[in-house]
């Protein structure tokens, strides 16, 4: 076990734990968007930066990637932090100045817009966080999304801002979403289900009758697993 110190409190956590989840587990809040408990982390949206104090030694790090150790003492309130965050939301106020969240977030912390930052008024609420790109890869397995473009113009989307073949219209992509810049739509009836400027059609489950999952996604299953296709035709309320 390791023991450090996090805002004034002694806390024990074992190795290899990260600040964000020794902080999380002992009810020391940190703000984060690009930190899900499902996927690794990547430290992207830097709003969970803290202040870690070793020996003489300050500096800033990301809470979600750095790991305790023993004696460190961690700020998660410093002068120091809060400037890094107040920056951090500035420039994503800029960039999604329509997104509740980020609005939410910086009146938290008192944070207006910015004028030195000019606002984009194409970029919809995406902060970049990677949450939808890593899920799709990761955990779905369809890498059907990704990053386009550079700098100020890089965003998530299928390749070439095209319809994606490799989409199977699971939503994965919009659940993980922090910001709800991911659209997904139910159309006729809940027959059909819209995301990424494709329309998938839904399977009806063979018990109910109620429409549960993209055809496309219950296919894809079927072909990883090697499960038949109508064993997976009914919903979780049948099974």
């Amino acid at each position: 076990m390791v023991n450090l110190v996090i805002d004034g409190k002694n806390i024990e956590a074992e190795a290899g734990t990260t600040i964000l989840a020794a902080a999380r587990e002992n009810g020391i809040y940190i703000p984060t968007l690009c930190h899900h408990e499902s996927l690794e982390p990547s430290g992207a949206c830097r709003l969970c930066v803290v202040e870690v104090a070793k020996g003489s030694r300050k500096r800033i790090v990301t809470s979600c990637i750095y790991q305790v150790e023993d004696g460190i003492v961690v700020d998660t309130k410093s002068e120091r932090v809060l400037g890094v965050r107040r920056l951090v939301l500035e420039l994503l106020m800029a960039r999604c100045p329509k997104s509740d969240v980020i609005r939410t977030m910086a009146q938290e912390l008192g944070v207006a817009p910015e004028k030195r930052f000019l606002p984009d008024k194409d970029k919809g609420k995406c902060v970049l966080c990677r949450l939808c790109v890593k899920t799709c890869e990761d955990v779905v397995g369809a890498s059907a999304i990704g990053f386009s473009f550079r700098g100020k113009d890089k965003i998530v989307g299928p390749p070439f801002v095209e319809d994606s073949k490799a989409c199977i219209g699971c939503g994965a992509c919009a659940y993980v979403c922090p910001t709800g810049h991911i659209e997904m739509t139910a159309g006729n009836g809940g027959s059909e289900r819209t995301i990424w400027g494709r329309t998938f059609k839904m399977a009806a489950c063979s018990v109910c009758g109620r429409y549960f999952a993209p055809e496309d996604q219950l296919q894809f299953i079927s072909s990883k697993t090697g499960v038949p296709l109508e064993d997976l035709m009914v919903c979780m309320s049948c099974r």
